[in-house]
């Protein structure tokens, strides 16, 4: 089974990179282009979920979370999906949209 850029998920990621929020855009701007010596995907899909921003190179997760995510449903649904994201060797870093 296919786990990266699922065809299946390509609407979802397209709408969420066009309509990346004022955070992910400053984070964006800095990371884009190499600028940090390894180039980052931003909305990735991996499994049946997309990552904010994904570093194939060194299989690096980066995932910035609003508000929304500290809801009970959200902090249980992030769990699920960064056991997911681990299994298949990725390290994530999570960052709140105020440490951005």
């Amino acid at each position: 089974m296919k786990i990266f850029s699922r065809r299946d998920r390509k609407t979802y990621r397209r709408d969420n990179s066009q309509n990346m929020n004022d955070v992910e855009s400053l984070l964006w701007n800095h990371i884009r282009k190499s600028q940090l010596g390894h180039r980052f995907r931003r909305q990735h899909s991996i499994g049946s979920y997309v990552v904010d921003f994904y570093c194939p190179e060194k299989n690096l997760v980066i995932e910035i979370d609003g508000n929304t995510h500290f809801e009970p449903e959200a902090v249980d649904y992030d769990r699920r999906r960064d056991g997911f994201l681990r299994s298949q060797g990725l390290v994530i870093l999570r960052f709140t949209n105020l440490e951005i």
